[in-house]
């Protein structure tokens, strides 16, 4: 799973002294693999910060500790909240090769209200 924040930044400093401190809580985590953190070059105030986990239970895992909950979790609150911030991959790629991945949603994850879906039993193609 890949999470997507992004920000518009108004003191770089202060930001980036706290995302590193982010990166550190998080990539530490059982299934945290690795975080990122870019500065656009169109817009100097833009900055994304992406940060990539095993699975969407490694995920609320990671978000679990303490010094998460009390670090981490009050910096992706300032993020903007116009696009999804989690993503599953579809393809991947290293070494010129890439992998197709299956989908963990159920087949029904967009057609049905929250409560509804009964779990991934039939993934997506």
């Amino acid at each position: 799973m890949l999470l997507v924040c992004r920000f518009r930044v108004s003191d770089p400093e202060t930001f980036t002294v706290r995302v590193e401190e982010a990166l550190k809580l998080l990539t530490a985590q059982p299934g945290c693999h690795k975080g990122t953190l870019a500065r656009s070059t169109d817009e100097d105030d833009r900055w994304v910060l992406t940060v990539e986990f095993e699975s969407v239970v490694a995920y609320r895992r990671a978000m679990s500790p303490f010094p998460v909950r009390e670090h981490v979790i009050p910096l992706l609150s300032e993020a903007l909240t116009d696009e999804p911030a989690m993503y599953e991959p579809a393809l991947t790629s290293a070494g010129g090769e890439v992998e197709k991945h299956t989908s963990v949603l159920a087949e029904d994850a967009f057609t049905v209200r929250l409560g509804e879906a009964a779990g991934p039993t039939n993934p997506r193609r």
